[in-house]
């Protein structure tokens, strides 16, 4: 996704060392270690199960990279400095297309959506044992779900649920027909609230964006590509507010349209860039 931009952002140097904060499934680091052939990488993933299809891919170059199975949140680099970092934020392809790990409600699966499956809550949990009010207050928040009342209150009426499928229809038929087939399933905005609380998405950003900075190298660049508007508020901010990064991209760069007819989930994507400042 967005891939010549991600490798025109990140201004690849002859032997770079580069971070690729989630690495996913290994395509952007596929492309950061084709740029030159003495490009070093550390690749972070907190998904063990997206870790591991990374070093599958990207075994022909295993000598060049070191692989950690950490949030990016929680990275110590030691005495390591990056010519270049970028994360990928969200849910991967992958992990999107791996049913049984609960992000999609297009394939009946366990109500999951835990990036690292050894932490306790998952949104099963939260489903079916939060009250009606804070349901509806993490949906409105982190889904901007106008309707996150109404979608609350059905919830907590019809619990306990299992899948994936039975919360979405629940979701379904708690909104107005007029509501129900719209550019985006009614499940979709609920769905994205859900995954965000359950793996601190927001509050593990914020720390990230704090603390990367100092993980760059002079002239070293800060490439993020976000989401949602939750996000890309909290990485324009971060960015502009930095003391020691000046923004390259004053407004996000956003895919093709060729791009979104051949991938649409990189529809809402956003790209923002900045360089850490030698002073």
């Amino acid at each position: 996704m967005l891939s010549r931009e991600v490798v025109e952002g990140l201004a690849i140097q002859p032997g770079g060392h580069y971070l690729d904060a989630t690495v996913g499934g290994g395509g952007h680091s596929a492309l950061i270690l084709a740029a030159f052939p003495d490009v070093r990488l550390t690749a972070l993933d907190q998904d063990l199960h997206a870790l591991q299809a990374a070093q599958v891919k990207l075994a022909a170059d295993a000598d060049r990279i070191e692989f950690h199975h950490t949030n990016f949140a929680e990275f110590e680099p030691s005495n390591q400095t990056f010519d270049g970092i970028l994360a990928d934020l969200g849910v991967s392809s992958a992990q999107f297309d791996w049913a049984e790990r609960g992000f999609s409600f297009r394939q009946q699966a366990p109500l999951d959506m835990r990036m690292d499956q050894t932490q306790d809550l998952t949104a099963a949990d939260i489903v079916n044992t939060w009250d009606e009010t804070d349901l509806a207050n993490l949906i409105y928040k982190y889904g901007e779900e106008r309707l996150s009342r109404k979608i609350a209150r059905r919830i907590v009426e019809k619990r306990p649920f299992q899948t994936t499928t039975e919360l979405a229809e629940t979701i379904f038929y708690s909104t107005p027909p007029s509501y129900r087939y719209g550019r985006i399933h009614p499940a979709t905005r609920t769905f994205q609230a859900l995954r965000i609380v359950v793996n601190r998405e927001l509050e593990v950003l914020e720390t990230f964006l704090q603390t990367a900075p100092a993980w760059l190298k002079p002239n070293g660049r800060l490439v993020v590509i976000s989401f949602h508007s939750l996000e890309d508020r909290i990485v324009k901010h971060a960015l502009k507010e930095s003391e020691v990064l000046k923004v390259i991209t004053k407004k996000p760069i956003e895919p093709t349209e060729a791009e979104i007819q051949n991938n649409s989930r990189a529809r809402s994507a956003k790209l923002r860039i900045a360089e850490r400042m030698n002073s």
